[in-house]
């Protein structure tokens, strides 16, 4: 049997660069640097992605790891990417306005042979529902009130 968990965010404007987010009774703040016009009071949203991506990896990780008896006690969660921000801006359109590529490290002090490693990676990779959001094309449906 099948169950789903739905989540959901709202948020309202509180000036061209700044958001203020609720969910589940808690308040998040995005905001851009300064150089993208904002006063840099919190993440802005592609950072959140990134956020949210570590988590969801961590808490795959943990899982897997449970399940393949592995002790994973000090896990860092390490993402980077780049964006080219001239489509953002409206000056270009030859890339793409999202992350061109991420890239995620794990670290552990915990040794692992690459065996365990690569089975790790693919548990992580299989079962994280940000992973899977990221990698597999999404509907999205916009409308206006």
């Amino acid at each position: 049997m099948s169950q789903s968990l739905k989540f959901s965010v709202q948020s309202r404007s509180q000036s061209a660069a700044r958001t203020e987010v609720s969910t589940r009774g808690f308040t998040l703040l995005v905001d851009e640097p300064e150089s993208l016009g904002g006063t840099n009071l919190a993440p802005n949203p592609v950072e959140y992605v990134l956020a949210g991506y570590a988590g969801c990896v961590n808490v795959v990780a943990h899982i897997v790891a449970k399940e393949l008896k592995i002790n994973l006690p000090d896990l860092q969660v390490n993402i980077e990417g780049e964006i080219n921000p001239t489509r953002l801006l409206g000056t270009s359109f030859a890339d793409r306005a999202g992350y061109k590529s991420l890239t995620v490290q794990l670290k552990t002090s915990e040794q692992l042979d690459d065996q365990l490693k690569t089975r790790l990676l693919k548990e992580i990779e299989h079962r994280c529902p940000v992973n899977d959001n990221l990698t597999n094309p999404t509907p999205v449906n916009f409308f206006v009130n």
